[in-house]
């Protein structure tokens, strides 16, 4: 769930930059001192903090229903339970996907929607069209700040400072309670596969977090590099890259997250390709050596074209090349032997189930 645009708060954890106001200015770093093997295997390891601030938050209260929220996404928004979070699509009207995003229900009347950072205007901008016009709908991205936690012993870091009480947290739950003596939000998702928190909170209090956080021993900063090698490994899907406007939850494996029982904008199309089949499909894939895929690398099956890459990179886990693109259904057989090429460059891969690593803690 990410396509980093809207910037963070800081830029390296030797000299932590000034607050901005609003955020902007700097990109989430690619890399900090560690280096990006460094940071994702002490991520699997131990526990790396990100500094997402750059993610979107929009607050809605109203009736989810008469306000029509309810009809906005691919899943049922009423359904959630207070204290739980979902995870879903906004379609437009030819079931691309314009976001995908993680709905936050507060309470019977109060949801919290956290969207992708290049989407923030375009998606406001959407879902408020789509609205009776009744429900109090806000942009809180601004006002809001968010951190991660991720790693094996993010729940023993997390209960040092803020107690046991946040340690109990179900998968895909929340709770509102208070950090550092303000009002925050502490929930548990995750996007690299190990257990992982997020931590919501007022922009004015995030550098002092950030810095309570990084005096544990057990947490180093990480960044964009080791976050996207992390997600691959666990065969998510990065918005701008695996799912698009152009491309369908069916087409990219994803029909678990789409609730045919509801009405949502773009389901006839989504039912049609349920009835008529897609003409594409997602696949994974590992390449036979420690060569990296890159994204828009050709896809051949033999000699014939059949697609191209979406995401690749080195697994420092696995010790090779790991991929995901998009092929007719006919080959997208597991087992199956493709060659990936870009001009000079050309590596043998194999079709194989998700996720590419299987030993996270995000369950655990």
């Amino acid at each position: 769930m990410e396509q980093l645009k809207k910037t963070p708060l800081f830029q390296d954890h030797e000299q932590l930059k000034a607050l901005l106001a609003p955020f902007g200015g700097w990109e989430m770093p690619i890399q900090y001192s560690g280096g990006i093997i460094a940071e994702h295997r002490w991520c699997r390891e131990q526990s790396a903090l990100f500094d997402i601030c750059h993610m979107g938050e929009f607050l809605y209260e109203g009736d989810l229903e008469g306000g029509g929220l309810e009809g906005v996404f691919t899943f049922s928004v009423k359904s959630i339970p207070v204290g739980r979070s979902r995870y879903g699509f906004l379609l437009n009207e030819g079931g691309g996907v314009i976001d995908d995003l993680i709905v936050f229900r507060l309470a019977q009347e109060k949801v919290m929607i956290v969207v992708n950072a290049a989407t923030i205007a375009n998606d406001f901008r959407v879902i408020s069209s789509r609205l009776a016009g009744t429900a109090n709908f806000r942009d809180i991205s601004d006002a809001t700040a968010k951190l991660d936690l991720q790693g094996p012993e993010a729940r023993a870091v997390l209960t040092r400072f803020f107690g046991d009480d946040l340690g109990t947290l179900p998968y895909f739950a929340f709770r509102e309670t208070s950090l550092l003596g303000v009002e925050a939000i502490v929930s548990r998702t995750g996007y690299t596969g190990e257990l992982g928190y997020e931590l919501f909170l007022p922009a004015g209090k995030v550098q002092e977090l950030w810095e309570l956080l990084l005096s544990d021993p057990r947490v180093k900063p990480a960044g964009l590099g080791a976050r996207d090698l992390l997600r691959l490994e666990v065969g998510y899907s990065l918005y701008g890259s695996d799912i698009n406007e152009v491309t369908s939850p069916l087409e990219a494996g994803l029909p678990s997250f789409v609730n045919f029982n509801k009405e949502f904008v773009g389901k006839e199309v989504l039912l049609g390709q349920r009835e008529a089949g897609v003409s594409r499909v997602k696949v994974a894939f590992k390449v036979d050596s420690r060569r990296s895929p890159r994204h828009d690398y050709d896809i051949y099956f033999q000699e014939e074209k059949i697609g191209s890459v979406t995401s690749g990179a080195f697994s420092p886990m696995l010790g090779c090349g790991i991929g995901i693109g998009f092929v007719p259904p006919s080959r997208a057989v597991v087992g199956s032997h493709l060659t990936i090429r870009h001009e000079r460059v050309s590596m043998e891969a194999t079709i194989c189930d998700l996720p590419f690593y299987r030993d996270g803690s995000v369950r655990g």
